[in-house]
């Protein structure tokens, strides 16, 4: 009996070796190994050089870049795709290193009209670019430039005027000769009326407390303008500082070009160069009739330089001499009998060592 047992226990065991040893067996030879599948890479165009807005697609404007298949979407312009993509025209002008997609391009047959400079497009939606005169301080000596956001102060002068002449007060003085009525034209009496001309400004009566006689005083000089400075606009965008060039086409220059002329711009930057006296503002159709009113009315307008990033708007306080001289505290000096000589009319900037020099030798 035992030894049946040991030989059935035997049996099993050989069994289920051999059952285990033919699952391996069998997973290892039919199971697929894995193979890294490398990715396929697809050629597409982008642009080698800036293409300006407008511009015709020529084979030397562009250039093929290597991305994966899956990358690859049905708008880019594959290697084999070339003869559909010379000859387009750019809707807006291409940066270079850009993927040409078929938004990007038109039709030179096409009815879409693409015209106008190619810094117009800049121009958001809804805005407008206005150019106003600026000297170096108005524009934070150069420091603001091409892409700076900026705040815009106007400086104005105002006087008081007479409401039905519009002229500046007070109102010269005339003789009244005499009033009556002449001879009859066409049955009718005329009035007539005689002035004589004085010319003197008009004045007024005041009582002079000591000897209580009335005095006629007139002004000793015309009417002093009174000044307010205030911020217009905040966080308003530099479109440029200067002039645009004239022929927008030297703006698309290829990069060979660039390098060629690279020597010749240094020598040129050495010689003397004419400091930018405009400046253009990206601002909404409204503030550029506001700048356009102050411009052509001589205000002073000046802007002051801000940190990009900053998009606060901030409430300012209009700036007079009444607003000096409350928020500053500033006391009005007292009438004392006694004053410093010479005489100060005029508040001159003190001649240092240098400036002294500088006009000896001039």
């Amino acid at each position: 009996m035992r030894r049946g047992r040991t030989l059935i226990l035997v049996l099993l065991i050989v069994i289920i070796a051999f059952v285990v040893g033919f699952v391996a067996l069998r997973q290892f030879l039919f199971t697929p190994q894995e193979t890294t599948v490398q990715p396929l890479y697809v050629e597409v165009y982008y642009a080698a050089q800036n293409i300006a807005q407008g511009a015709r697609i020529t084979p030397d404007v562009l250039a093929t870049l290597q991305i994966p298949q899956e990358n690859v979407v049905s708008v880019m312009y594959t290697k084999d795709e070339l003869p559909f993509l010379v000859d387009k025209i750019a809707k807006f002008p291409l940066d270079q290193g850009v993927l040409i997609t078929e938004s990007m391009v038109t039709d030179s047959t096409a009815t879409v009209a693409v015209s106008g400079p190619q810094w117009a497009s800049v121009i958001p939606p809804g805005m407008t670019a206005v150019t106003i005169p600026v000297d170096r301080l108005a524009v934070a000596s150069y420091a603001i430039n091409n892409g700076a956001h900026v705040n815009v102060n106007a400086c104005l002068l105002f006087v008081d005027v007479d409401p039905t002449f519009q002229s500046i007060l007070p109102n010269l003085t005339a003789v009244l000769t005499g009033t009556g009525l002449s001879g009859p034209e066409n049955g009718l009496p005329i009035l007539s009326l005689g002035v004589a001309a004085d010319g003197s400004p008009q004045g007024r009566l005041e009582l002079d407390p000591s000897v209580q006689q009335p005095y006629y005083l007139v002004p000793s000089e015309a009417q002093r303008p009174r000044m307010v400075c205030q911020t217009l606009l905040q966080d308003v965008v530099v479109m440029r500082l200067g002039d645009f060039p004239l022929n927008p086409e030297d703006i698309t220059t290829t990069t060979a070009q660039q390098d060629a002329n690279a020597n010749a711009n240094a020598d040129a930057q050495t010689t003397a160069t004419v400091s930018p006296d405009t400046v253009t503002l990206i601002v909404s159709p409204q503030d550029s009739v506001t700048l356009s009113y102050l411009v052509f009315t001589n205000a002073k307008i000046s802007m002051t330089l801000r940190n990009p990033s900053d998009q606060a708007r901030q409430a300012t306080e209009a700036s007079t001499l009444q607003f000096l001289l409350s928020q500053y505290n500033i006391p009005v000096p007292a009438k004392l009998p006694y004053a410093m000589e010479p005489a100060l009319t005029v508040i001159t900037s003190p001649n240092l060592p240098n400036d002294a020099n500088q006009d000896t030798q001039q």
